[in-house]
């Protein structure tokens, strides 16, 4: 491959990568065509994009934005996924495509900055996902919130049922006591 070529690889791969803090590197290698186009197009619909790259090349985009950290996972034949609802999802969605094509080596991950080798991909794939997280937040703050109403809730209900059996009770005590007065 000649300079100018690896030069224009260089800056349109430099340009995908601008602005990404998250992307997952694998390997296809051994992954039949057709299983590969199948692959990508489930990671298309997921909106995770699939760039298959040549390390040298790759490590200089790198470089060119800030991501030298994560050069350290391309080794042979190798793809990044950038996209998709986070990191997190994409290497689930790895993992789980891995059940049936075996082939497929996760090599590894960049997350906001921390480099996850494929020792700790399983690790990453039982983080949870932005939108997890958010719901878990949610409910913890609405727990607190919950708990005040039903404490506030609850004596009052008992306040209110009482003076309502007294309200009822005063009216047939009233009217017992009249009649045996009379």
């Amino acid at each position: 491959m000649s300079k100018p070529v690896k030069a224009l690889l260089r800056k349109e791969l430099a340009g995908r990568l601008q602005g990404v803090d998250s992307l997952v590197v694998f390997s296809l290698s051994g992954v039949a065509g057709t299983e590969t186009n199948k692959l990508r197009n489930t990671l298309r619909a997921k909106d995770i994009r699939v760039s298959v790259v040549k390390n040298s090349v790759a490590r200089q985009a790198m470089e060119d934005v800030g991501l030298l950290a994560v050069s350290v996972l391309l080794d042979g034949p190798s793809a990044l996924a950038i996209g998709g609802e986070g990191v997190v999802a994409t290497v689930r969605e790895l993992l789980a495509a891995r059940k049936e094509l075996p082939s497929l080596t996760v090599r590894g991950a960049l997350m906001e900055g921390e480099v996850f080798g494929p020792d700790r991909v399983e690790e990453l794939s039982r983080y949870p996902t932005r939108e997890e997280a958010l719901g878990s937040i949610v409910m913890l703050a609405r727990s607190p919130g919950a708990r005040l109403v039903g404490a506030l809730l609850g004596p009052g209900g008992r306040i209110s049922g009482a003076l309502k059996t007294l309200a009822e009770g005063g009216e047939e005590g009233e009217g017992a006591e009249g009649g045996e007065a009379a």
